[in-house]
């Protein structure tokens, strides 16, 4: 079924079209990514989508009562209320609902008779329903959702707005995933997550019930979860189908393809005006020429093929070789004023190798970098540099920049006896051009820092590049440019990220940190993950393994002691279960007699219920040892 169809939409700006003549539709469990060159217009899309935005042209249809829920980039909550009030709030008529139970309680204990017996009727209906609703379960599924968001319980009382911004968007999309709407609109979910709760996020949505469209500069989350892709590009929308990778590979296909059909068509163009020109004026051939002409006329001439704006020229390159041993870290302990994050770290890095970093948020990765570049020191431990090594660094708070600068001047003042054209042919290949180049630094969003940090790096031709989220504030584009000049790099890298797809291209190891110690893996991200499986896998069996062959004979008699005991325990709640059915007859002819008495009468009931209550505890209990004595006898 269509939950959402847009049909012609077109956005403009004081007559500038961003888009036009786009056609979205949203089938029901639908799983589509939004992706494009940053300022096509994908977030505007998703607002319009949303309803938060009216589209200059075009409309959008939408099933019935449909209930969307909406995240933009960066929007956290603003509220008074405190975080755990805050994602209860989202199951506010079930709140209602309780309360509504509990006053018929107080009313059915003032009532006998026909009254009571038709308040017991609307009682169960009620009480049915909030069961049905999720009434028993939704603060334990708040207290899941607030825990996979890394909102421990210790600060569930602290007031929403004392977050920080990115605590803000996090909650905002907890609380959004709680609300559970029919379609999912999410502009850069993944910011401000770790790789821990990406992960989580990513198999829950998989298992959404509602249709998600979403928008995220990480690829691998987008291989994850999407089924299905747009492409936004040069004001038009494309359909793909499958997930990021598989878009790829149809793109490329189709581009190659596309190409070849417009150089077919203008070597056909060609040949034609030529003829046209030659035999246009001959008496003999004007006919034919004539004929020429008017299919060039009629012709549907194709668009040359072409990206949708500039991407950045990232070229690193060395201008010495490194010895064979370029870092090496030898026992060490890192952490602020004596406060261990990590220790027992060991690192031999080797010439040509990619090495990424990986591990929970709060374990120490930056400060592994802060360490090894010596701007903080070790606690305990140290570490050496190898021979002829030169080192370049991109710091991802991007405190190496001057904010009161020009463009211009932050690379030439590194590079006084270069000309200003050669500063300003390497500040364009990192897309600064024309007035761009005299903007402050201060002036610069967070991706124009990070390319213009690339630049600065690129232009100092070291043999050992340390990257702390070198990927932050770059759209997929420029984090594609990146990885295939990293890939390219002929001198070694050492590189903490988030972006697991950029670990998958540019890593050759990878090491985890733990606050225990470090662990080396021999390949990409995958490999680590396969590895950390099998590893998890082996040391089970291998558990398994040493009990079964310390004694096989007393496990054996450790079953039949458990068997036994099984059996002792079912016939004890085969009486507790027999006693509960003669004190339930008990009260049930109690109440008859004492129908009059209100105040013993409520008394009465919720005696009943308790009784009824560890009845049926009683009876679940007993027949799931009656399922493992089965089991066992098997």
């Amino acid at each position: 079924m269509i939950l959402l169809q847009g049909v012609g939409l077109a956005r403009d700006f004081a007559g500038d079209v961003l888009f036009e003549n786009i056609n979205v539709q949203v089938q029901e469990r639908a799983r589509i990514a939004l992706v494009g060159r940053n300022g096509v217009g994908k977030s505007t899309l998703l607002k319009m989508i949303a309803g938060v935005e009216t589209p200059s042209a075009g409309e959008i249809s939408k099933v019935k009562d449909l209930t969307i829920g909406y995240l933009a980039q960066d929007t956290g909550l603003t509220t008074d209320r405190n975080i755990l009030d805050e994602l209860l709030s989202v199951f506010s008529e079930l709140t209602v609902k309780e309360k509504g139970l509990r006053q018929l309680e107080e009313e059915m204990s003032e009532l006998a008779g026909e009254d009571l017996s038709a308040l017991m009727g609307r009682y169960d209906a009620l009480s049915e329903e909030f069961r049905r609703l999720g009434g028993f379960t939704f603060e334990a599924e708040v207290k899941s959702m607030l825990n996979a968001f890394h909102f421990t319980e210790e600060r569930w009382k602290q007031p929403v707005n004392s977050l920080s911004g990115g605590q803000k968007t996090r909650l905002a999309l907890a609380k959004m995933l709680l609300e559970k709407p029919q379609l999912l609109i999410l502009d850069e979910p993944t910011n401000h997550l770790d790789i821990e709760t990406l992960a989580w996020l990513e198999n829950y949505l998989k298992s959404y019930k509602g249709a998600l469209l979403i928008v995220s500069h990480d690829r691998y989350f987008l291989d994850e979860v999407a089924t299905e892709v747009l492409e936004m590009s040069r004001g038009h929308v494309r359909a793909f189908t499958g997930n990021y990778s598989d878009y790829m590979l149809q793109r490329d296909v189709l581009a190659a393809s596309e190409q070849k059909a417009f150089d077919a068509q203008q070597k056909e163009i060609a040949k034609l005006e030529d003829y046209v020109a030659r035999n246009l004026a001959r008496a003999s051939t004007t006919k034919m020429a004539q004929s020429r002409r008017r299919k060039l006329e009629k012709m549907d001439r194709l668009d040359a093929p072409s990206a949708d704006g500039r991407a950045a020229t990232v070229i690193f390159s060395a201008d010495k070789r490194s010895g064979a041993e370029v870092l090496k870290v030898n026992s060490a302990a890192i952490g602020y004023d004596d406060k261990i994050l990590s220790q027992n770290i060991s690192l031999d890095v080797r010439r040509g190798q990619a090495l990424a970093i990986v591990g929970s948020n709060g374990v120490g990765k930056t400060t592994l970098i802060k360490s090894v570049m010596g701007q903080l020191p070790f606690i305990s431990g140290d570490a050496k540099v190898g021979a002829n090594v030169s080192v370049g660094y991109y710091d991802q708070e991007q405190g190496r920049l001057t904010v009161s600068q020009t463009v211009l001047d932050e690379l030439w003042n590194d590079h006084k006896l270069l000309p200003e054209v050669e500063i300003r042919n390497v500040l364009g290949s990192f897309l600064f051009s024309g007035d761009d180049v005299k903007k402050t630094v201060g002036m610069l969003s967070g991706g124009e820092k990070a390319r213009l940090l690339l630049a600065k790096l690129a232009m100092m031709h070291d043999n050992f590049l340390i990257l702390d989220e070198p990927t932050n504030h770059l759209d997929i584009d420029s984090r594609e440019v990146l990885e295939q000049a990293l890939i390219d790099f002929s001198g070694t890298i050492l590189f903490v990220s988030h972006d697991r797809y950029f670990i998958n291209r540019v890593a050759t190891e990878v090491l985890e940190l733990t606050a225990d110690g470090s662990t080396l893996f021999l390949g990409d991200y995958d490999y680590y993950l396969e590895k950390k499986a099998e590893n998890v896998e082996i040391a089970a069996d291998r558990e398994v393994s040493v009990s079964v062959s310390q004694d096989n004979r007393a496990e054996n008699k450790a079953q039949q002691r458990e068997e036994r005991k099984l059996q002792r325990e079912a016939e004890k709640l085969e009486t507790e279960i027999a006693t509960a059915d003669a004190d339930i007859a008990q009260i049930e002819a109690e109440m008859l007699s004492e129908s009059s008495n209100f105040e013993k009468l409520g008394d009465l009931q919720k005696m009943l219920d308790e009784k009824n209550a560890a009845k049926e505890g009683a009876e679940l209990q007993w027949l799931q040892l009656l399922e493992a004595l089965e089991e066992m006898k098997e």
